[in-house]
């Protein structure tokens, strides 16, 4: 009953790969009492985590060789792979295990098109956690992303790494490929001894614009906000949705510190005329706070919580600007 439950939700998702993907490992926690659940993508001999959940949560955009773990073992094999205990299993990469904090765990093959692309994976604190029942549930749970991934591609000229790392309704980057090109970043910075930048983004009032206008409007607002945002990055940098009205963006390199100051006067200086849509005209503002990397810290959720902090810090500051509201419905709602 709960996989049809989840096929049905599914069906809402429509051809967007990454929300699947990450509906998948949220859903697998529960179906088999997991600890944690990925999807992970088979790109250039590494296994890279493209969802996650649960006590993986925090490693998405982990790599892992494919000839030294166990995902890269089911990928190349094409057959389902089990780990009793990951202390003692030879097959496992353990410093990862030790990382996740995982000790048992089952692997399942995802293939698109008769070809393994990639796994799910679910995994348990505990050793000896997964009986044969849970491989034949998880199992049903990769034929839905396998359909996902074939309907995507099928109906969509982008291949299926654009599908799985850029969000739908935007085309920036989602939270998984973010999250990969920040471990990439401080990785670099400190063996290079060199600088990037990352910025929070917040858009200030879409809820409003949502609750007057309908979703509609709002997602409108969101598309306009985030062309302005591409317009104003460069190619080596990398701005992503990360959900709902949150935005972020890396800047690398950053030859100068206030490089980021400036950035974030031309996402204020972009913003500043109004967007018109349906007769009406919508102002668009948001809320930005910053890191640097490696002077703000090496962990990348580290980083991602000062700049959130200091992000709310400005919000708070501002409080009672309005942005996204048409003109003529600001001093209504004032």
């Amino acid at each position: 009953m709960q996989v049809i439950q989840i096929q049905t939700e599914l069906a809402k998702l429509g051809l967007d790969l990454g929300g699947v993907m990450q509906f998948i490992v949220e859903q697998t926690l529960d179906l088999i009492e997991a600890d944690g659940a990925v999807i992970e993508l088979a790109e250039e001999g590494e296994m890279v985590y493209r969802a996650a959940s649960g006590i993986a949560r925090s490693q998405l955009g982990l790599r892992l060789m494919v000839g030294s773990s166990l995902s890269g073992l089911c990928v190349q094999s094409g057959e389902p792979q089990s780990c009793e205990d990951s202390e003692t299993d030879k097959r496992v990469d353990r410093d990862a295990c030790r990382k996740v904090g995982l000790r048992s765990m089952i692997v399942l093959p995802l293939k698109h098109r008769g070809e393994s692309v990639g796994v799910i994976k679910a995994m348990s604190a505990e050793p000896a956690k997964f009986l044969p029942r849970d491989i034949t549930l998880l199992g049903m749970l990769t034929e839905m992303v396998a359909a996902s991934m074939f309907f995507s591609v099928k109906y969509d000229n982008d291949d299926l790494f654009i599908k799985a790392t850029h969000d739908e309704m935007t085309g920036l980057a989602n939270r998984a490929l973010f999250m990969d090109r920040l471990r990439n970043a401080v990785s670099l910075d400190v063996r290079h001894k060199t600088t990037s930048g990352l910025l929070m983004i917040d858009m200030d009032d879409l809820k409003k614009v949502n609750d007057h206008f309908g979703h509609r409007t709002g997602d409108a607002v969101l598309v306009e906000f985030s062309r302005r945002l591409k317009e104003v990055t460069r190619e080596t940098d990398t701005a992503a949705r990360m959900g709902g009205d949150e935005f972020a963006v890396i800047l690398t390199p950053l030859d100068d510190p206030n490089g980021i100051d400036s950035l974030i006067r031309r996402i204020e200086e972009i913003n500043k005329p109004h967007f018109e849509f349906e007769a009406q005209r919508f102002r668009l503002k948001a809320s930005i706070g910053h890191a640097l990397i490696p002077l703000d810290g090496t962990d990348p959720e580290m980083l991602l919580d000062k700049a959130d902090r200091r992000m709310y810090a400005e919000k708070k500051a501002r409080k009672g600007v309005r942005k996204s509201q048409p003109e003529s419905q600001i001093k209504t709602l004032h």
